[in-house]
């Protein structure tokens, strides 16, 4: 088995990303929910058959109990039907807390997941966000919030995204 991952500029991987989000979820699932913003890094995942899982990027100038900080999002973790349960998306989740780390100024990374995914993130020592998040249409968060360290992260209080698309 041979993997090789690449870390891309959103908009212009976005061609590449587009077919395996949209196998993933279909346009008309993704229009019933919030809306999120584009991507500004994407890990890549391409194994022999082709791109195998999608991990996006997101950084954000927030404020955490009136302080500012930078939060590094981590969304649209896809893998593609036929190549799930083989790791791929620990790579990729991996390689993108990693990109967080090495840029040196990001204060934690920040996602939302739904219930059945729980288990995963905590497995990779992600933990439980129990504070409030602010965002501009309150109760329109996609899932509980999770953060993952990198220079500090917390795991209570407010943390205000200051704006959407998140």
């Amino acid at each position: 088995m041979s993997i090789d991952i690449e870390i891309l500029t959103g908009a212009t991987s976005w061609p590449i990303a587009r077919p395996l989000l949209h196998a993933v979820w279909p346009d008309n699932a993704a229009a019933s929910g919030p809306a999120f913003a584009a991507a500004d890094l994407r890990v890549l995942l391409e194994d022999e058959t082709g791109l195998a899982c999608h991990v996006g990027i997101h950084w954000r100038d927030a404020m955490w109990n009136d302080r500012k900080i930078r939060i590094g999002g981590i969304g649209a973790i896809a893998t593609r039907p036929d190549c799930r349960r083989r790791g791929y998306a620990s790579i990729a989740l991996n390689a993108a807390t990693q990109t967080l780390k090495d840029e040196r100024a990001t204060d934690f990374a920040l996602l939302f997941c739904e219930p059945q995914q729980a288990a995963f993130f905590q497995e990779r020592r992600w933990r439980a966000f129990t504070g409030e998040i602010r965002t501009p249409a309150p109760g329109s968060g996609p899932g509980t919030p999770y953060v993952f360290d990198l220079r500090r992260a917390p795991r209570e209080g407010v943390i205000d995204l200051c704006g959407s698309p998140w």
